[in-house]
């Protein structure tokens, strides 16, 4: 083997050339990984779906909008439908009583979900509501007065025969409260008592729209309950959303503004507790003449002696009533029985009486007995609004 220094001078030996790959092995390694990565990458940013089929939620949050936020942090007016967004659509806030969850939706004119119809899949609450008493808030849709119209009027069940001979005959109106939470007494209620029985129904529980809608599908008449502070608040709590003697009008109005949006189509408001509450003329003010303003009537259940609702209601033209007897506060078939008879009595010595009542299985089953019979001794069972017409004719 031949070297430079062998080589004769002036003469080169010409050297032997080595094919070498253009990069190592860990090198090619490298390469190919990435191009992996770049055609991975590729896939998730451009394919067409992304999450392998997974839904994908997009949440707003804004602290500013839950219940019982700041009052000066909190706009008055419902928030503007998004730019975008197609003519004739808002956007709607619906919220669990229960676990205060929050969800928008946007809706039409109409009310209903956009794209939606009118049909066994559409939600409970939109049902034979009329959209022109409807005002949107930022806790959603509630009732209004509009058009020469007013809900308690609207929404009144029974005819224009059935109100004319209740005008000459002696009536009682029952109204049993505490409905809405528990689906199985309030189902019982609907289903058990003649369509004359008024329902009044707690803002709390999971779907109260669905059991009203269920409600005045069968002709019954309702009513929302409004949570009042006792003398004995917080021991005794009447739930989320207590109308408070001691705040503001406008932290009232705007707790209001959240009981009444959580389900439509009821004729009227009236007290859940309140023994406080009732009797405090600066509180009750706004309250009342927000059921002025929306077309609402005004039941006082008769549970605190010095209420001041009767006469706030008479002075700004509100059409009002107060319970004459708690037909089961002594839940048993003899008291209720009696209780039943004593408004009969006023009933004819009146011309109309009231009685308020739970959903006890024994009080279901004791006024659906005398319901039957009532007719037949010269009295007429009739919804609240009947009632509440035949005492502004008198």
């Amino acid at each position: 083997m031949t070297d430079d220094l062998s080589a004769p001078l002036g003469q080169t030996t010409p050297r032997k050339r080595r094919f070498r790959l253009p990069f190592t092995a860990p090198q090619a390694i490298a390469t190919v990984c990435g191009l992996f990565l770049l055609a991975f990458l590729g896939f998730v940013i451009f394919g067409r779906d992304p999450m392998g089929g997974e839904p994908v939620v997009v949440a707003k949050y804004d602290p500013a909008k839950l219940p019982g936020a700041n009052q000066s942090a909190i706009p008055s007016a419902a928030p503007a439908a998004p730019a975008g967004a197609p003519n004739g659509q808002k956007t709607v806030t619906i919220i669990d009583g229960s676990s205060g969850e929050r969800r928008e939706m946007k809706v039409g004119d109409d009310g209903m979900p956009a794209g939606a119809s009118l049909d066994a899949d559409a939600p409970a609450m939109m049902s034979g509501i009329n959209q022109r008493l409807l005002e949107n808030t930022r806790y959603g849709m509630v009732p209004v007065a509009a058009d020469g119209l007013k809900p308690w009027r609207v929404y009144a069940t029974g005819t224009d025969l059935q109100r004319a001979r209740a005008a000459t005959t002696p009536t009682i109106s029952i109204v049993i409260g505490g409905l809405g939470v528990g689906a199985a007494k309030t189902n019982d209620a609907i289903v058990k008592l003649p369509a004359a029985v008024t329902l009044a129904f707690t803002p709390y529980g999971s779907d109260p729209g669905k059991l009203v809608e269920r409600a005045r599908a069968r002709k019954h008449e309702v009513l929302l309950q409004l949570p009042m502070e006792p003398y004995d608040y917080p021991d005794n709590d009447p739930g989320p959303q207590t109308l408070l003697a001691t705040a503001g009008p406008e932290q009232n109005v705007d707790r209001l503004m959240w009981l009444m949006s959580r389900f439509q189509g009821y004729v009227g408001l009236t007290n859940f507790m309140g023994s406080r509450f009732l009797v405090t003329d600066s509180a009750m003010q706004p309250i009342i003449q927000q059921a002025a303003k929306r077309g609402l009537a005004w039941l006082d259940d008769g549970s605190v002696p010095r209420s001041l609702a009767g006469q706030l209601a008479g002075a700004q033209g509100v059409p009002a009533a107060t319970a004459d007897a708690v037909v089961d506060q002594v839940p048993t078939t003899a008291e209720i029985d009696k209780s039943l008879m004593k408004l009969e009595t006023l009933a004819r010595e009146r011309g109309s009486a009231v009685g308020m009542a739970s959903a006890l299985p024994i009080s279901i089953e004791r006024i659906g007995a005398w319901a039957q019979r009532l007719e037949s001794r010269g009295i007429l069972l009739v919804p609240l609004t009947t009632t509440l017409m035949k005492s502004k004719s008198s």
